[in-house]
């Protein structure tokens, strides 16, 4: 069985500087360069490049989503922030029909505050917050054994600081319908927060 009860901790919103190569040194700016040709997708196909497994274990190719604002988040069933579900939810129904969706990712890694089965993740997201936004197989998120799509999300989108690790359950990223990720935003942003943004999204 599995039910929230993990008080909720607080954390800012997540906001990134992008820098130029003008103020690093000639030898960094190569290196940096080279190594977005060899290791990284381009922002423009990347995150369409991306295969997932649905929380059915299918596989689900991300280039489905193109022409989509997307909603990526980390989620948990046994954290304060659950019940951010009814408002992830409730973001979906809204803009569902407008090119918007959610994908909601599980993840044991942070406090073991998902450790059910995929099976009883799905039953447990839609017998108590009726989410029919599509879920994903749960994945770790940080660490060598991190899923690709969140490597690549983190690589686009530092957090605080430039801090590339995700802190918690239910951080958000936000792409838009070219598949470029222009937001990221820490578990305290409620999805509700966001609409603004995502208006704006959809209307570009």
């Amino acid at each position: 069985m599995i039910s929230a009860q993990v008080a909720p901790r607080a954390f800012a919103r997540n906001t990134v500087a992008r820098g130029s190569f003008g103020s690093r040194k000639p030898a960094v700016a190569c290196n940096a360069i080279l190594g977005g040709l060899f290791t990284k997708p381009t922002t423009e196909e990347g995150f369409y490049s991306y295969k997932v497994k649905s929380i059915e274990g299918k596989d689900v190719n991300l280039s489905q989503y193109k022409g989509k604002v997307v909603l990526v988040v980390n989620t948990a069933s046994a954290c304060g922030f659950t019940p951010q579900f009814a408002e992830l939810q409730g973001v979906y129904d809204k803009y569902k029909n407008k090119g918007f969706v959610v994908l909601g990712f599980p993840c044991n890694q942070f406090g073991a505050q998902d450790p059910g089965s995929n099976s009883e993740i799905k039953s447990f997201a839609k017998s108590n917050y009726n989410v029919t936004f599509p879920l994903f197989s749960k994945v770790d998120v940080n660490g060598a054994s991190a899923d690709p799509l969140f490597d690549f999300l983190k690589n686009e989108k530092a957090g605080l600081f430039g801090s590339k690790d995700i802190k918690w359950n239910f951080s958000k990223f936000l792409v838009d319908k070219e598949g470029e990720v222009v937001g990221r935003y820490a578990p305290t942003t409620t999805p509700a927060q966001l609409e603004k943004e995502i208006e704006k999204l959809i209307a570009a």
